[in-house]
């Protein structure tokens, strides 16, 4: 379990938000490396998670996030030597981010404290730096627990990944133009695969020198802005650059618009928050601010081994 690069003694492991894009992935690298592998999902998705991991050797448990004591019980006699989480919420609404960045997670780190768990890894986000909507503030929230908590601890937060562009592929392929928010240089991240990420996290995970340490990670290269993403789009779809730029204000009278009705429906407040998370993420890199030299490049925001 001390190998910095992936210990190869089989670890037991319980994986929450395991049937997510990142999960699924980090779960996957934990089979390849032969480890034991328990998923806990909600019992409402069950069914739909054993039929996700029927190719693999991987135990799905099912407990309400709710009750702590319910996941101890589900992970049976044999204690997880190391929990991870890759729960997030959905839409990143004030009542989802309560019930998911924070309370799940804070459940999940109750359980696996009382299931003997020796350590515990939380995939968070680059964004938290600057926390300006609900969900980063319950992601903060969540951290500041788990760093207060009797438990070896490692924070994961990724900068950007290359999903994000998934929107605008049919688009571009379709010859229709890429949307830009202002001149798209705006804003600039290093994205990283599903593949690279889960890899990052899994060997963290069984890396002494990793213990108790907030760790951003970005995909090699420059940074890049969104026109650059654009015209990689173009290049490899063979269609010509075509752009249409969307002000970023917009989403400022937007949610200045809906918060007029937020104090007389939930429907409104949760609107109002998803046009500022939309200016958010048109106007905020999504690159390291901080970084301690002694592990992190500032040129590349990698993990230096």
């Amino acid at each position: 379990m001390n190998d910095k690069t992936g210990s190869t003694e089989a670890i037991r492991f319980v994986v929450a938000g395991g049937t997510g894009s990142i999960g699924r992935a980090v779960v996957r690298e934990l089979c390849d490396r032969g480890h034991r592998v328990s998923v806990m999902v909600r019992p409402e998705s069950l069914q739909s998670a054993r039929t996700s991991f029927e190719d693999e050797s991987v135990e799905v448990l099912a407990a309400d996030f709710d009750d702590p004591p319910a996941i101890t019980a589900v992970l049976g006699g044999e204690a997880p030597v190391i929990a991870i989480s890759c729960l997030a919420s959905r839409s990143g609404a004030p009542v989802d981010a309560q019930r998911v960045d924070y309370a799940a997670n804070s459940h999940f780190l109750d359980a696996v404290q009382r299931a003997g768990a020796r350590r515990f890894v939380l995939l968070s986000a680059i964004c938290v730096q600057r926390p300006h909507l609900a969900f980063q503030h319950a992601k903060l929230r969540f951290e500041s627990e788990l760093a207060a908590a009797p438990i070896d601890y490692t924070i994961i937060r990724p900068t950007a990944f290359f999903k994000s562009l998934s929107g605008q592929v049919k688009r571009v392929a379709a010859g229709k133009p890429f949307l830009l928010f202002g001149d798209g240089t705006l804003t600039r991240c290093k994205p990283i695969s599903d593949a690279d990420l889960a890899r990052f996290i899994v060997e963290r995970a069984t890396d002494p020198d990793a213990v108790g340490k907030v760790l951003p990670i970005g995909g090699p290269g420059p940074a890049i802005s969104l026109k650059d993403q654009g015209a990689m789009l173009f290049a490899l779809t063979g269609q010509p650059p075509r752009y249409r730029s969307i002000s970023p204000r917009m989403f400022d009278v937007a949610a200045r618009v809906l918060s007029l009705g937020a104090p007389f429906s939930g429907w409104f407040a949760e609107k109002a928050e998803y046009a500022r998370i939309a200016k958010y993420y048109a106007t905020q890199s999504m690159l390291l601010i901080d970084p301690d030299a002694s592990w992190f490049s500032v040129a590349h925001c990698q993990y230096n081994r």
